[in-house]
């Protein structure tokens, strides 16, 4: 059930050359809680179509480095940024850092990852938190100690339940449902700064 809404963000996106209206959702996170800074390495979880790579990799500028992962096919429209690198690949099957040109664990991680929506709740709900579930799970494989990480998560009471006790985590644990998510939409996102390993 994949769907665009047309509104003020869609085409705020499409004047300003963003792949996607997500791209103002992050950029909201990140001027509150200052999640990515200049010369970071970002891994970005399920990147597809790339508007968080369009973002994150003018913040990190050209002594930082951006590497998106996703099962589907490469976007050929984020080929000509000089400090990313794209990988089609899941990222839970990605074994070592050397497999996406890394030799150290990143300084943030974000994913905006969602399963394949059927309309049914409770299934989409589990599936997503399932998806939260496994970055959590990934985190210290991925994540240096002090980094941070931005996860988008679909509101159940299962998920709150998991995020409580993911909150020991981090030094910091935030919750936000930015500004151009869709009304109607339950997903909101989760920010994590300060990362304990």
């Amino acid at each position: 059930m994949n769907f665009k809404v047309k509104d003020h963000y869609y085409n705020k996106a499409k004047k300003e050359n963003f792949l996607a209206r997500s791209i103002y959702k992050l950029e909201e996170i990140d001027e509150k809680y200052n999640v990515i800074s200049k010369g970071d390495i970002v891994m970005d979880m399920g990147y597809y179509p790339g508007s968080w790579i369009q973002y994150t990799c003018g913040k990190v500028g050209e002594e930082g480095k951006v590497v998106g992962i996703d099962i589907k096919e490469e976007s050929t429209k984020l080929k000509h940024l000089k400090n990313v690198s794209i990988f089609q690949k899941d990222v839970f099957d990605v074994k070592e850092l050397s497999e996406l040109g890394v030799d150290s664990q990143f300084d943030v991680l974000v994913s905006d990852m969602a399963p394949n929506t059927t309309g049914i709740r409770s299934v989409d709900q589990d599936r997503s938190l399932n998806l939260v579930e496994m970055v959590f799970y990934l985190a210290p494989k991925f994540l240096k100690v002090g980094g941070n990480l931005i996860i988008k998560v679909f509101d159940s009471n299962g998920a709150q339940m998991y995020l409580k006790e993911q909150r020991t985590r981090f030094k910091e644990f935030k919750y936000l449902k930015p500004k151009s998510t869709r009304s109607v939409s339950k997903e909101f996102f989760v920010i994590g700064i300060g990362f304990k390993a």
